[in-house]
């Protein structure tokens, strides 16, 4: 019983990957941008039903409302989708932030920051700050609302909060990151351990990214774009969920150590055999359904909520 169960789980992520690296084998290094986005978007769009959405414009910053039902007006998740800073958008990450929604019974602020080339570090920690200002202004409380993203939004959820504190602002309640990139400079050991078994990013394609988003001469050490540089004191507690196939893994792992040492609340969560973002995949995956649920408790523990947790 055991074996087949393993059986069905290896079969089940050998069909996300071969999803994932279908949408790459279309691209050349002559391909668009936009036709990069486009086709991400296509690829991972999901029908959302049972939440609802409504498009709005947070501070300027094109946004979406995603909830669930009975979701309470007066608190918030305010969600930063991953993409390398390049691609992705509310579109292709729907389905996950939906599935978070109705985990949490909590409704969902998703940003459609804007993305290098066109535009790069700091625009969307810009957009990043426009949108919890425009919640704080909508009459939301900063205990009331937390942060999660995935990624390069993972990036964004700590990048952020350092930012508030720096101007003296107030700190939402809690973050929860998956396979955050904490690291722009890509110094972390599993970047070796791992390149044999992660099936999509390698070192190259991880400093590629970072070069897109900062430009020339941009230095992926500081602390305002790399939070593993960071001085973490004084951040919310913080789950880390990361998947043990990453060449990014280094990145929670060792950005968690320095935050526990910084004297942080954080929450670990190192997930076997799974790999970048798995969470996005609820359909084909009982991990990425538990580990949304795992989100969902402690992300209503900190906005004090007592919605029913359900792993959908």
């Amino acid at each position: 019983m055991a074996r087949a169960s393993e059986d069905i789980k290896t079969a089940s992520l050998d069909l996300v990957i071969e999803r994932i690296r279908r949408v790459y084998r279309g691209w050349n290094r002559d391909t668009p941008v936009a036709q990069m986005r486009i086709d991400w978007d296509a690829a991972f769009e999901a029908d959302i039903a049972p939440v609802s959405h409504r498009r709005v414009s947070a501070g300027g910053v094109d946004g979406e409302w995603i909830a669930g039902s009975n979701a309470p007006r007066d608190k918030a998740i305010l969600y930063f989708h991953g993409g390398g800073f390049r691609l992705g958008s509310v579109a292709s990450h729907r389905e996950l932030i939906a599935r978070i929604s109705e985990a949490s019974g909590c409704r969902v602020l998703a940003i459609n920051y804007r993305l290098a080339p066109e535009y790069r570090f700091p625009a969307p920690l810009e957009d990043a700050f426009l949108a919890y200002a425009w919640m704080l202004d909508q009459g939301l409380k900063p205990e009331n609302i937390v942060f999660a993203g995935d990624s390069a939004g993972g990036n964004l959820v700590l990048t952020t909060m350092l930012g508030l504190r720096e101007r003296g602002l107030p700190l939402p309640a809690a973050g929860a990151l998956m396979s955050p990139w904490t690291d722009l400079a890509a110094t972390g050991e599993s970047y070796v351990s791992r390149a044999g078994i992660d099936p999509i990013h390698q070192r190259s394609m991880i400093l590629a990214l970072a070069k897109n988003y900062l430009g020339e001469g941009g230095d992926p050490r500081d602390p305002q774009v790399s939070p593993l540089y960071a001085d973490l004191a004084g951040l919310p507690p913080l789950l880390i969920q990361v998947g043990d196939r990453e060449t990014v893994l280094a990145d929670s792992t060792v950005f968690a150590a320095k935050a526990r040492a910084a004297g942080l609340d954080v929450e670990l969560q190192v997930w076997e055999g799974m790999i970048h973002v798995f969470q996005m995949f609820g359909a084909e995956l009982p991990e990425a359904r538990r580990a949304i649920a795992s989100i969902a408790g402690f992300l209503n523990r900190h906005l004090r909520m007592n919605a029913v947790m359900r792993s959908q």
